[in-house]
């Protein structure tokens, strides 16, 4: 699950930002650029999520 980012940064915070991001998805153009690049990084991968699902359904 480690991104890379920020390879200094202990496993449980990586979980808490990511946990975060899910429950605070917001969409693309309402995002702040100034959040933490793990955060910005996981709602890109809801944002995915979101658009495959819509695909399916």
């Amino acid at each position: 699950m480690g991104s890379g980012l920020l390879s200094d940064m202990d496993f449980i915070e990586e979980l808490r930002l990511r946990r975060w991001a899910r429950e605070n998805y917001v969409p693309t153009n309402e995002r702040d650029t100034a959040w933490h690049p793990i955060i910005l990084e996981e709602m890109r991968h809801r944002d995915g999520e979101v658009s495959e699902a819509v695909l399916v359904g």
